[in-house]
């Protein structure tokens, strides 16, 4: 049975994925974001910048080359599934950070370019699964710290009102107006200068230290390890997401290979394996022929024997 040739979509799409999938070409790539970090370091320095700035030039040309090559091999791979490209946002936000740098505005803005270059950086995270799974994570707890950075500011608003109503005459350096009082409470949420604020505030009043340890405990402790479980909790989703994107992968490249194959219809098969099945049914009409041949004449047996009894 012959089967028709793949259209030429189908085999240079099968072929840039065989290659773009491959750890080699993973590994090249990551060695050519690392160069192009190394380069942007390089660049801070004007002595060296000034004496290479043919070679720093060219090298960054070089770069932005084999990323050019590289977008186009990944567009490449999804030419039979070209919705697959757009569906993956590593893939978008490589695009996005390839083709910006052709944009007319950004490629004769040399600040723009440079943060454009720097943003380059953070496509390694496409090739360190623990890298990855962390900016999920970020991601996927950015509501949950809007909700957290709305509920400390609250009491941080509460607490610097507090504050300058009790100590915006004695200390007017720290409670003098809102302004300071936030600032003031804002160091505090770290620990910084607690001793000093304490101190201060025991020469005014005792209840001072009730006003600074309830805040101390609330807003360094309570809120601070409830950030902590977002962050954690976020961390797991994206293990999870990260997990099942890659057993989706994995089906989508076996149902892949198996479209590469002859198709072949249900009642079909190699013909050692449809011999065998065949053997093994007719083996098994035989042992239930014979079990319904032996039967009457065993139940007749038993009832003989009962009736001479």
């Amino acid at each position: 049975m012959t089967t028709a040739p793949a259209p030429a979509r189908v085999r240079i799409a099968a072929t840039c994925r065989a290659l773009t999938d491959s750890p080699a070409f993973s590994l090249t790539v990551l060695a050519a974001i690392l160069l192009n970090a190394v380069l942007l370091g390089a660049e801070t320095y004007r002595g060296f910048a000034t004496e290479h700035a043919v070679r720093l030039h060219w090298a960054e040309h070089g770069c932005l080359a084999f990323f050019t090559l590289e977008m186009l091999l990944r567009l490449a791979a999804h030419a039979d599934r070209p919705r697959e490209f757009w569906r993956d946002g590593w893939n978008v936000f490589d695009l996005i950070v390839v083709a910006c740098a052709y944009i007319p505005f950004v490629r004769e803005n040399a600040t723009v370019l440079r943060l454009l270059r720097m943003v380059r950086v953070l496509r390694t995270a496409r090739f360190l699964p623990q890298l990855r799974i962390l900016f999920i994570a970020v991601s996927r707890s950015l509501p949950g710290t809007v909700s957290f950075l709305f509920v400390g500011a609250v009491v941080l608003y509460v607490y610097a009102m507090v504050g300058w109503v009790c100590f915006g005459s004695h200390d007017p350096a720290h409670f003098g107006s809102l302004g300071r009082a936030l600032l003031t409470l804002f160091l505090l949420m770290t620990l910084e200068g607690l001793q000093d604020a304490i101190y201060n505030g025991l020469a005014i009043s005792r209840l001072s230290l009730f006003y600074y340890g309830s805040y101390v405990l609330l807003a360094s402790f309570v809120l601070v390890n409830v950030l902590i479980g977002v962050v954690l909790n976020s961390l797991d989703e994206a293990r999870e997401l990260d997990n099942a994107a890659l057993d989706n992968a994995t089906l989508d490249t076996g149902k892949t290979g198996a479209g590469a194959a002859p198709a072949t219809r249900p009642g079909e098969g190699h013909p050692g394996e449809l011999a065998a099945r065949i053997a093994d049914m007719r083996q098994a009409l035989d042992t239930l022929e014979r079990s319904l041949s032996t039967g009457p004449s065993a139940t007749r047996n038993q009832e003989r024997m009962t009736t001479i009894a």
